[in-house]
């Protein structure tokens, strides 16, 4: 095999959506699998949808993942660059006039309102819709003399009749096309800008593209590529279409869905660790051999399979999402874990008072069961609120008429800490069992609700002790 060269090309249109992730990521462990090199390029010839910032955007979340390209518009390789495809115009150029030279392409003045017409009449008639042809047989006169009268005109191929476009593509297997299903399409539009399937033809052949992993709505672009690849003379790559990413009602995951996060950069604002998001999308419509299902990210270049690739759609399931990246977390150093909660913390509550010590505590007791950095502040309430509250189950619970004086023996206790840590909370929890003859539920509960308002919760010591013991007394008082 040549050395393996694959690419990433999206549009500045818009951030990096989780669909393009994905498709970044398995053209970036299929070529570091292969000690090949991972190509960005940018394909900016919608100029109307560009956004500012939308390429540096695509960049820092792919960099943000652990996803980085050898070669881009930031990091060019002289031999290829440019990596933009409005400063690479004069390329395209060059091709169309031999295409026009040729034959293998034509001028054609069709007018907007006569195409929307041939589509009205195609479709009422039950036909598919396709360009009928009618620029094609100009002769060199007639296209003169309409250039001569300023008119405007785009440059289509001219599909070749009775040809079959195959290929086996890397994931679906043996592909075939017709050429009499498709019309003449559009290479070059009325501004002189190429269209997504011209220009992307010339780019992987002049950059040395040899495999083009991307999704399974570009497969009908490609007959229309495979022509090009055939009148120039040049070899294709080879071609892998992945499957659709749908959402936990098996819908296609659609921007405008509202249950699904949808751009990475929505994960990153959310406390999500980058290694937990390239393993969870890794998952995404390909699976490793084994059970194993948390990998590092040498790991998975090592594993990476193409054949190995879905042919079934995959689900975003959120809850393996939030597994996976618990099973990271968990891994993490507290250091970093406070490190990640710490801004979601000071953004909602007033740390002011609060010391580096006690927010480090506040964190540790949820360290494990923390899904992501936001999550933190679901959790930690009761610790920053000046009255607690009881739901109805837990104002039921606390009528039971042994409640009080557990509730006063445990104060007691409490009172004559000196030092009010986890471990001296923990010994007077002992102490009111055997003194207040409570023993478990009828002795946890009572104190816990008492003290932060709710039944069930993380270690009990550990919680009084980052409430404080002047407020814990207090709170027990009004039992």
């Amino acid at each position: 095999m040549d050395k393996v060269r694959v690419r990433y090309a999206p549009s500045p249109t818009g951030h990096l959506h989780i669909g393009g992730a994905r498709t970044a990521l398995f053209n970036y462990l299929f070529a570091k699998h292969h000690h090949g090199d991972f190509v960005f390029r940018i394909e900016d010839t919608d100029i109307e949808r560009n956004i500012e910032g939308g390429e540096a955007s695509q960049l820092d979340n792919l960099a943000w993942l652990g996803i980085i390209p050898d070669e881009s518009p930031v990091n060019p390789n002289p031999k290829y660059a440019p990596y933009r495809q409005m400063e690479r115009l004069d390329i395209y150029k060059k091709h169309t006039e031999w295409l026009l030279e040729h034959g293998c392409a034509y001028k054609c003045f069709c007018t907007p309102e006569e195409l929307e017409a041939e589509h009205e009449r195609q479709t009422a008639a039950g036909q598919a819709p396709m360009y009928n042809g009618k620029c094609a047989h100009l002769t060199p006169e007639e296209v003169a003399e309409k250039e001569a009268a300023g008119m405007p005109y785009t440059i289509r191929i001219r599909v070749p009749e009775n040809e079959v476009y195959e290929f086996d593509d890397m994931i679906r297997g043996h592909v075939s096309f017709e050429s009499k299903d498709i019309g003449d399409w559009v290479l070059v539009k009325a501004n002189g800008i190429p269209t997504y399937n011209y220009a992307v033809v010339i780019d992987d052949h002049s950059m040395d593209i040899t495999h083009v992993f991307r999704g399974e709505e570009h497969l009908s672009n490609t007959p229309k590529q495979l022509m090009l690849y055939k009148m120039f003379g040049w070899e294709a790559p080879k071609f892998g279409h992945m499957t659709l990413i749908v959402n936990e009602n098996r819908k296609k995951l659609s921007k405008r869905d509202e249950s699904i996060m949808q751009f990475v950069s929505q994960y990153k604002d959310e406390g999500y660790l980058p290694d937990a998001m390239f393993n969870f999308m890794a998952l995404l419509g390909w699976s490793p051999e084994g059970e194993q299902e948390i990998f590092t990210h040498q790991e998975l270049i090592e594993a990476f399979d193409e054949h190995r690739l879905s042919k079934s759609p995959s689900m975003f399931d959120k809850q393996k999402l939030i597994w996976v990246n618990n099973r990271y977390i968990k891994e993490r150093s507290l250091d970093e874990v406070v490190a990640l909660c710490k801004p979601f913390l000071a953004k909602k509550y007033d740390l002011t008072n609060k010391s580096d010590e006690w927010i480090e505590q506040l964190v540790s007791v949820y360290h494990d069961q923390l899904s992501y950095g936001a999550e933190i502040c679901d959790l930690v309430d009761v610790f920053f609120e000046d009255e607690i509250t009881m739901d109805e189950e837990a104002q039921e619970f606390m009528k039971d008429e042994t409640i009080p004086n557990t509730l006063h023996v445990f104060k007691e206790k409490l009172s004559e800490l000196e030092e009010f840590n986890k471990e001296n909370i923990q010994a007077c929890i002992k102490a009111t069992q055997k003194e207040a003859k409570a023993r478990g539920k009828m002795l946890y509960m009572p104190i816990r609700i008492a003290t932060t308002g709710i039944m069930h919760g993380p270690d009990l010591a550990s919680c009084i002790c980052l409430i404080g013991k002047e407020t814990a007394i207090e709170r027990l008082s009004k039992f």
